[in-house]
């Protein structure tokens, strides 16, 4: 088009962002107001993706803004082209000459997880008609940690009491800007309002995923979904951590995994490079259920912490060695059926079980080694056994699940852990597993306080953990600084 004088042509060349201009006083008051859009002109979108502006003479300074629209995903990288060039009219029908161009490439900003190393902000838990103890017990562990609690009562999560699976948090980064995002899983239960309707908000964002129902297993809950501390892993450096994932094993045919358009979106971030670890074995599949992290004083600044029946048995061939055999589990528990160390001991099937859990848990154990660059003295086996059963009475297929409150299954507040109480065998009238487990922590400086959730959340296949969810603190390394 001649015009009489130059004028600037800006071109968008890939979809996923809008363009906004502003006049020079209006700055300000866009990145103050940036939830509020409609107030001011959109330039450039998906529909109109050129515009010519006008040379108005003189000095002139035009400003405009970049609104992401999409997360990087499959099928979108997050990149963005946007072309600038000047032209010169020459006169009535000839095209103008282009005196100067340049390109601007953006990324839109990654969604970033946060691990257990990293300092709490808020403890989120779910109030129902029978976790009093539960909630009584996370209520002092966050007061005396000095974090805040916010409890979802049972009329927002209709009887959901599985905080950890149903979100994960994270959030966003820029040089100008950062808040929290929440992701929410495809679970849909009763917590599927919770997300948008309570989380969301001006300074508060939110993502998901939407799955075919045919397509969503247990392995979607987020339970099965966390992320390491920084690694550096054969000379390469991650820091901010790698996502770490539960799937079926390599070979499985017909097994559960994650939803692949969750693992579609959590991969294309590229931030935190994604391991898949075996975790179908599990009778609710939740890698929660075998590892956590802890902060540690040395080495890498932390430690991974694995459930280990072999630590357990090890642990009971002790007691029993020192004339403790007589000791019993679940001793002081209504309902429950006591056994004795000898008993346990004595049951081959059961530690045949317990064997194969072991080498489910290795084989996660060397994948984890290899891809965070861990050595054994990163690694702290906890003392936990497990129990073979089947998902429905009518099909013969076994996984695994908790035999006693499964210690691993953690909330990590700072140096302060709350972990699940697991009414093991007495001597001197202390459990041997709770002072097994605090001489493993408080050799890091960690306290341990022991939550009682064997009713409300062990006989339903959960721990603390799976009942809990942090919003943390984010990381001071900045994406952008990553080598992509």
């Amino acid at each position: 088009m001649a015009t009489s004088s130059p004028c600037t042509s800006v071109r968008v060349t890939q979809r996923g962002i809008r363009v906004y201009r502003f006049e020079k006083e209006e700055k300000k008051n866009f990145i103050k107001y940036l939830s509020t859009m409609e107030d001011y002109a959109l330039f450039l979108n998906a529909e109109v993706l050129s515009k010519d502006v006008p040379y108005l003479g003189g000095a002139a300074e035009m400003s405009f803004y970049v609104e992401g629209l999409r997360f990087p995903d499959k099928d979108f990288d997050g990149v963005i082209s946007i072309n600038l060039s000047l032209l010169e009219p020459i006169t009535a029908g000839i095209p103008e000459t282009p005196i100067f161009t340049d390109k601007v490439v953006f990324r839109v900003a990654p969604w970033i997880m946060t691990p257990n190393t990293l300092q709490p902000i808020e403890v989120f838990v779910c109030s129902t008609s029978d976790n009093y103890e539960f909630l009584k017990g996370m209520r002092n562990l966050v007061a005396q940690s000095g974090y805040k609690l916010k409890i979802c009562h049972e009329y927002v999560n209709r009887g959901d009491r599985w905080m950890q699976d149903e979100l994960e948090f994270g959030y966003i980064d820029s040089p100008h800007q950062r808040f929290p995002v929440v992701l929410d899983s495809p679970r849909d239960r009763g917590l599927n309002d919770f997300p948008y309707n309570v989380l969301l908000g001006p300074d508060f964002g939110y993502v998901t995923r939407v799955a075919e129902r045919k397509d969503v297993s247990s392995l979607d809950s987020f339970g099965n979904l966390e992320v390491s501390p920084p690694v550096t892993v054969n000379g390469r450096n991650y820091p901010l951590g790698r996502i770490l994932l539960g799937v079926a094993f390599p070979t499985a045919t017909g097994g559960r995994n994650m939803t692949k358009v969750v693992q579609d979106f959590l991969w294309a971030q590229k931030v935190q490079e994604p391991v898949a670890l075996f975790s179908d074995w599990l009778l609710v599949g939740h890698i929660d259920e075998f590892m956590t992290f802890v902060p540690a004083p040395d080495r890498k600044g932390f430690r991974l912490l694995l459930a280990s029946p072999d630590a357990a048995y090890k642990l009971f061939k002790g007691l029993q060695k020192d004339g403790h055999g007589q000791a019993k589990m679940f001793d002081g528990l209504k309902n429950e059926e006591q056994i004795t160390v000898d008993e346990i001991l004595s049951d081959d099937n059961f530690q045949a079980q317990n064997n194969y859990v072991q080498s489910c848990i290795d084989w996660n154990r060397d994948v984890l080694k290899k891809e965070l660059g861990l050595d054994d003295e990163d690694i702290i086996d906890v003392p936990v056994l497990f129990i073979l059963e089947a998902e429905e009475e009518d099909v013969q297929e076994y996984r695994a699940s908790a035999y006693y409150p499964d210690m691993v299954n953690m909330i990590v507040l700072g140096k302060n852990l709350g972990i699940p109480k697991p009414f093991g065998p007495k001597v001197n009238g202390r459990c041997a597993l709770e002072a097994e487990m605090c001489s493993l922590m408080e050799g890091l400086g960690l306290s341990c306080t022991f939550i009682d959730d064997f009713a409300s959340y062990h006989k339903k296949r959960g721990e603390v953990h799976c009942g809990s969810n942090v919003r943390r603190e984010v990381f001071d390394f900045k994406w952008w600084n990553l080598e992509m």
